[in-house]
């Protein structure tokens, strides 16, 4: 390994960066993780109420403020469903079925089956969400991901305060909108090194699933960008035989410190 030093950046330094960032360091490469946003997110009680924290904010104070909140979390949920379902006119032998449902929902993986009786019963979209996110919540489990984060390093960071830590050789992204601030960014700092930094956007969705699929598919990639003696020279061959095989497509720009 030639010791190209990387950053993985998603929007709240949490999900799809820290997995990156705990695989990649795993595997023993010099990494870091970021987020871009202006506060760090977690799903809450309400669409409209996600739980907000200050970036620099140590993972273990979120586990413990989010384990101290998780048992008034259920039943605020079970009281929502019982207010909808009972707005909508639906029985209370349904409401129960439903609610036993939902308890199962919680320890089992059947939310793809919810999810169809909330969209037979023509939820409205941002309600459906606002649902989906719960029981994600519920069942996999903010709990351990931040656990995990924890292990990892002691707080999530923000990008655009990391001038201090010096430069990265290749940062990744997993969302276009992303990947637009970090090159922003970059532009707006003054150039005084002009060294060369590749950014690399690949998409993925922010769930649990899917950001262990993405931190794999960006270690592939280091991988490749380990074994050459140029990126400059080969990034262009990287990147199309890496969409080739995985069918994924990903966006890159160079820019400078």
């Amino acid at each position: 390994m030639k010791g190209l030093r990387y950053a993985m950046v998603c929007s709240s330094n949490q999900n799809r960066s820290m997995e990156a960032h705990s695989l990649l360091k795993r595997q023993g490469f010099d990494v870091c993780s970021y987020g871009t946003g202006a506060h760090v997110k977690l799903p809450g009680p309400s669409l409209r109420e996600p739980n907000v924290y200050e970036f620099g904010t140590p993972y273990k104070h979120m586990f413990d403020d989010l384990r101290r909140k998780d048992p008034e979390l259920y039943p605020c949920l079970v009281s929502s469903i019982c207010s909808v379902f009972a707005g909508l006119g639906f029985s209370g032998s349904l409401v129960s079925w439903v609610l036993v449902q939902f308890e199962f929902a919680c320890t089992e993986p059947r939310i793809v089956f919810l999810i169809s009786i909330f969209a037979d019963l023509a939820f409205r979209e941002s309600l459906l969400s606002w649902v989906v996110m719960q029981f994600e919540y519920k069942r996999n489990g903010i709990l351990p991901m931040l656990k995990r984060n924890s292990g990892v390093k002691l707080a999530p960071q923000r990008w655009q305060e990391n001038a201090a830590d010096g430069c990265f050789d290749v940062v990744f992204t997993f969302e276009e909108k992303v990947f637009d601030m970090v090159i922003e960014d970059l532009h707006t700092r003054e150039h005084v090194l002009f060294k060369s930094v590749l950014v690399i956007n690949l998409e993925v969705k922010d769930n649990h699933e899917e950001a262990a699929v993405g931190a794999r598919l960006t270690l592939d990639i280091c991988q490749e960008l380990e074994a050459t003696d140029s990126w400059e020279d080969t990034i262009d061959d990287i990147v199309a035989s890496f969409e080739r095989q995985h069918r994924r497509k990903l966006i890159y720009s160079l820019s400078f410190y």
